[in-house]
Formats: C-alpha cells, sequence, structure tokens
C-alpha cells in the first residue's frame, strides 16, 4: 500500500535492464562497444519520448526525479538571470516534494511561494499575481505526492508564458497515474522517476523542449544535452523505458481498478469514528489516498500496520525519518494535530483486492490501538 514511495519492478523493466547490462561498453565511446551501448541508450530515450508525449531529444536522463526538479529549478532560474532580462525570482507552490521546495528556498527573497485551500487547490489569483517582470520559472506539481490532488498544468503553464515565464511541473506522480503528455501540456520542464510506475531506483528524466536552455547546476562531461553530465546508466534507461510502456499501455484498465479499490478504502474510512480523508472529495489521482485518524499519531499507526504486515507512508518518502507534521497538510489548513495524525495509502500495477482487503481487516484495531497509546 505504499507504491508512491517506491513501486515494485516490472517483469519487463528487469528483463531490459538484464540485456542491456549483458551488452557493458559506455555510450560515450566511439568503438564497437559504446556504439552498441548508444544504441540501446538512444532506443531508451525515443521509446520513452513516445510514451510521454515528447521529442527523442527532449528527454533529458536524470539520477532521478529530485535532480530533475533541481535542474529545471535553479537550471530554468540561472538561465533566465543570464539572459539579462532582469527575472530572478521562482514562482512555486506551497505543497511542492521538497525537491522543489527546497531548491526554490536556496534562492531565498527569490522564491515566491503561492498557497493552497483546504482541498488542496492552487490559488490562482495569488499565482498570476505572482508571476511578474521577475518571474523566470513557474513550478507547480502536477499530482500531489501526499494526498493525490491534481492541477490544470496546462493552464498554469499558459499563466507562466503570458507573464514570460518557463513553465516547469514535477510530474513524478503524475506519469503512470493519470494521462500525461508533454507536448500537450505547453509545460516547458517536466520531472519524472522510473521506480514509481515500476522502473529501477536509480533513472529518472527532465523533458526539456526543444529550444531551452536551462543552466548546468552540475559539471562534467556534458553527456545529456550539455545540461546533465555523467556517463548515462545505459540498463536503467533500458528498465525505465520498458516500464514506462507498460505504464502507460496500461493505464486506463489499471486507473480503474485503482478508482474502485481507493473507494473502498474512502468507503471503510467513512466508519472510523474521527477518521476522514484529505481532500473530502475526488483527488485527481485514483492511485493516493490520504487519511486523517484524530487522537493518533501517524507514526504510531505506521508502526501498527507494518507489524500487520501491510506498507503505508506519514507523507512523502524523501522525508522518512523526520518525526513533523505534513507541511502539505499544514498548507492545506490543517492543525499540527491533525497534519500528525495523516497516513498516505497507495496503489499501483501490483494492488489487488487482498491487499485492501488485509488493510481494512487491520486498520480498525491499529486505529484503536494507536489512540490509546496517545
Amino acid at each position: 500500500m505504499d507504491h508512491a514511495a517506491s513501486a515494485p519492478l516490472r517483469p519487463a523493466a528487469a528483463r531490459a535492464m538484464a540485456d542491456a547490462w549483458a551488452q557493458g561498453g559506455n555510450p560515450s565511446s566511439l568503438h564497437g562497444s559504446g556504439r552498441a551501448a548508444r544504441a540501446l541508450l538512444e532506443d531508451a530515450r525515443e521509446r520513452l519520448a513516445a510514451c510521454v508525449g515528447a521529442h527523442p531529444t527532449e528527454v533529458v536522463f536524470t539520477s532521478g526525479g529530485t535532480e530533475a526538479d533541481n535542474i529545471a529549478v535553479l537550471g530554468g532560474a540561472s538561465s533566465a538571470w543570464a539572459s539579462g532580462q532582469g527575472r530572478d525570482v521562482v514562482v512555486t507552490t506551497a505543497v511542492e516534494h521538497p525537491a522543489v521546495a527546497e531548491a526554490a528556498a536556496s534562492l531565498g527573497e527569490r522564491a515566491r511561494i503561492v498557497g493552497v485551500d483546504a482541498d488542496g487547490a492552487l490559488d490562482r489569483e495569488a499565482w498570476r499575481a505572482a508571476l511578474d517582470g521577475r518571474a523566470a520559472v513557474a513550478s507547480a506539481m502536477w499530482v500531489n505526492n501526499e494526498t493525490g490532488v491534481a492541477w490544470p498544468v496546462s493552464e498554469l503553464a499558459e499563466d507562466a508564458h503570458v507573464a514570460g515565464a518557463w513553465a516547469a511541473s514535477d510530474g513524478v506522480q503524475a506519469f503512470g497515474h493519470v494521462p500525461v503528455n508533454f507536448a500537450a501540456s505547453g509545460l516547458d520542464l517536466l520531472s519524472l522517476s522510473a521506480h514509481k510506475v515500476g522502473g529501477p531506483v536509480g533513472v529518472g528524466a527532465l523533458i526539456v523542449r526543444r529550444g531551452l536552455e536551462p543552466g548546468r547546476v552540475g559539471f562534467g562531461g556534458g553527456q545529456e544535452r550539455r545540461l546533465r553530465s555523467g556517463t548515462v546508466p545505459v540498463a536503467l534507461a533500458a528498465g525505465f523505458a520498458a516500464a514506462a510502456e507498460e505504464a502507460v499501455r496500461g493505464l486506463a484498465r489499471e486507473a480503474s481498478g485503482w478508482a474502485r479499490l481507493r473507494e473502498r478504502i474512502v468507503s471503510a474510512v467513512a466508519g472510523i469514528e474521527g477518521a476522514s480523508v484529505n481532500p473530502a472529495g475526488d483527488a485527481g489521482s485514483p492511485a493516493i489516498c490520504n487519511v486523517s485518524f484524530a487522537g493518533a499519531r501517524a507514526d504510531d499507526l505506521l508502526l501498527l500496520l507494518d507489524a500487520a504486515g501491510i506498507d503505508c507512508s506519514t507523507g512523502s518518502a524523501c522525508t522518512a525519518g523526520v518525526h513533523r507534521p505534513s507541511e502539505v497538510l499544514l498548507a492545506m489548513g490543517r492543525s499540527e494535530a491533525e497534519a500528525s495524525a495523516s497516513l498516505r495509502f497507495s496503489l499501483g500495477w501490483t494492488s489487488t483486492d487482498a491487499d485492501v482487503d488485509a488493510l481494512l481487516a487491520a486498520l480498525p484495531d491499529a486505529v484503536a490501538r494507536a489512540r490509546a497509546a496517545f
């Protein structure tokens, strides 16, 4: 029940990586083995591009979604600043993944943060107001990693373009879970991660619209469009492409199944006194369900469910082990107690009714025990 943290590896991805590892070679080398590795890499690039509605030259492989987000925010800002147009501000939101939030925060007063309402919807008036002549990059996540709330990124991108800014989005929890088409979105920069869709850990991509040149945030051989340096892990890229193809091919069927499983969880939660879903209405992603259990600590609940063989999360897996209220829920107006009493259940390609059966069987007792220990 924690696919949003990391989904199990798809067999097709494992096979693709095994074949690529058997090949060997550095894709930047000019000899035969290097050319063979380069062919595998470019094949993976073309396949991933087709899955996300992009041109192959727009795909920049990275070490994961975090690096992609960092390049989008900091690289976009530095490129705009270097243009001499006086654009030095990054506009983002109060519910971003730490990869975006902390990259923006590193800019100090050059970062503008736009709030959300109780349902996680972006304050569009404040968003537009923040997009003035100093705005270099505007970054808003496609699907929130804690609540599953989805935003109309094409509309937000249009707002950014009207102001003359680049439009970026963290699409890590969107790709493979809701329809994603880079070309149709109007975005300039889109971050992706392989292991959220059943690919390997350690590889992601930043989709960069042709004609744009973000500034470099790291230095080296410039292997990926002179934007991201380092020898590209061909096997991981091949695994990413294979997982992406399966995720996109089965999206309509899988999303329908996730929606049904999520509704089972929501219905069961309604029968637990003091439990509530964040947000109360349709979140947008069928794969994420965030629930607050009044009178309990999320950490206690997580450990009790873990003892019952059930994986879940208290929020972003990238802040695991940090005992503090969810910044996302606080931004949505929840109290510290509510934000400290919330669990995220997330679905993916292996999810079944049996998984939900196990959760629902263990949940009432876990909640009662957690409340007794509070």
